[in-house]
C-alpha cells in the first residue's frame, strides 16, 4: 500500500506550544495541541515536522525523553546547544541525531543572518531506557545509510539527478519525505514537502523529474 500525503495538507502552526515568534512548523502527524487520533504515527515515526525559523528565532531550552530525533537542514544554519552547554552548527548536508533516552534538554536557534529551514523526524525507541546521546555526521554521502538501531530504523539520503531512478528499500515499512525537487512514485507525482507511507511494496522505484533530495526511512 502507498499512502501519499501532500505537503499542502500539513497542519501549520507556530511551532510547539510555548515557542517564540518567527517560527512556523508544518506537521505531518498529530503533534502538540494539534491532535488527530487518525494520524498518530507510522511505524516508529511519531513526527515529521518542517520547521522555518527567521533570523534570531529559536526554541529555548526544552526537554525531550524516550525519542530518537533526527534533523536534516535544507537551508541555512542551525545552532544547537545540548545539555552540557556544547554548541554545534548544523548545515545542509549534515545529519544530526539526538537520542533523548530517559531525558535530556537542548536549544535550537537560527543565529545566522538568513532564513533557516529544516526537517525534524521523531522516532519511538524500542527501549526507552539508557543514556542520552548526540551524533553529528558532516556531509553525509549520497546513498550512505545511517542506522538508528534504537528505533530499528535506517535512513537513506538520496539526491537523484533529473531522469535518474532510485530503488525504494524492500522493507516491510518505508517512509519517505521529499526535501526538494520532483519525483514520480508508482505513477504518482511527488514534490517538495510531500511524503509517502509505504507498506508491503517490495519493488518500487522513484524517478526524478528534476534534481531532487529525498529522505527515505526503512523499518524492521
Amino acid at each position: 500500500m502507498i499512502d501519499v500525503r501532500r505537503g499542502s495538507d500539513r497542519y501549520e502552526g507556530g511551532g510547539p506550544d510555548g515557542a517564540g515568534a518567527g517560527i512556523t512548523t508544518r506537521h505531518a502527524f498529530s503533534f502538540g495541541s494539534h491532535y488527530d487520533p487518525d494520524n498518530l504515527r507510522f511505524g516508529p515515526v511519531l513526527a515529521c515536522n518542517e520547521e522555518s525559523l527567521a533570523p534570531g528565532a529559536g526554541f529555548d531550552e526544552h526537554p525531550h525523553s524516550h525519542t530518537e530525533i533526527v534533523t536534516w537542514v535544507a537551508e541555512g544554519e542551525l545552532t544547537h546547544r545540548d545539555a552540557t552547554g556544547a554548541t554545534t552548527l548544523v548545515r545542509p548536508g549534515d545529519l544530526q541525531h539526538l537520542g533523548a533516552a530517559s531525558g535530556t534538554r537542548h536549544v535550537e536557534r537560527n543565529d545566522a543572518p538568513g532564513p533557516l529551514r529544516f526537517v525534524q523526524m521523531w522516532l519511538e525507541p524500542l527501549d526507552p531506557a539508557g543514556k542520552p546521546s548526540y551524533t553529528l555526521v558532516r556531509g553525509i554521502a549520497e546513498s550512505t545509510p545511517y542506522a538508528v538501531p534504537a528505533a530499528g530504523a535506517v535512513l537513506h539520503v538520496r539526491r537523484p539527478g533529473a531522469g535518474e531512478r532510485v530503488a525504494v528499500p524492500a522493507a516491510g515499512r518505508v517512509y519517505l519525505h521529499v526535501v526538494r525537487g520532483d519525483l514520480r512514485l508508482d505513477g504518482q507525482e511527488l514534490s517538495a514537502g510531500d511524503s509517502a507511507r509505504i507498506t508491503g511494496e517490495p519493488e518500487l522505484e522513484l524517478v526524478a523529474g528534476s534534481p531532487a533530495e529525498v529522505l527515505v526511512w526503512e523499518f524492521q
